[in-house]
């Protein structure tokens, strides 16, 4: 199983990286690519089509903590990213999420570059992700008006 995982993550990343892709998800079965920033396109995967996540492998640019916890919620089985935030991470290890990462950073920062992501500011103190989806819920419904 580690090796047909590594090779999917491989394919994952190779995919992530030529293709200019925000995330790239696959389940053994089918890959998918997805290019808005933040969280919305997990969220909309999660509510919409949640067995693309159970048991599946990602490779994403940037994971803060909403998106770990949308992660954890949808069962993903193993993540690479090229930024982490500590939160996050803490939070995928504390699920049982494999996560290979290249740079880990207090947090994450927000579109502006001027302060810290606002789902992450959203997810602070929380600890459960099932905590955390309604309120990023309610923050995607408010930037999507």
């Amino acid at each position: 199983m580690i090796q047909s995982w590594n090779g999917e993550m491989s394919s994952l990343k190779d995919e992530l990286q030529k293709g200019g892709w925000s995330c790239v998800i696959g389940n053994g079965v089918e890959m998918r690519s997805f290019s808005r920033r933040g969280v919305a396109d997990l969220y909309d995967v999660l509510t919409n089509e949640p067995d693309l996540l159970d048991g599946a492998s990602i490779a994403d640019k940037v994971v803060g903590k909403g998106a770990a916890a949308l992660m954890v919620l949808g069962k993903v089985s193993r993540l690479y990213t090229h930024i982490i935030s500590t939160p996050a991470l803490a939070l995928l290890r504390s699920a049982g999420v494999i996560t290979d990462f290249d740079v880990e950073t207090d947090y994450i920062i927000n579109r502006d570059g001027t302060g810290r992501c606002p789902v992450e500011i959203l997810c602070d103190g929380l600890s459960e992700p099932e905590k955390m989806l309604p309120l990023i819920s309610d923050f995607l419904s408010r930037i999507r008006s």
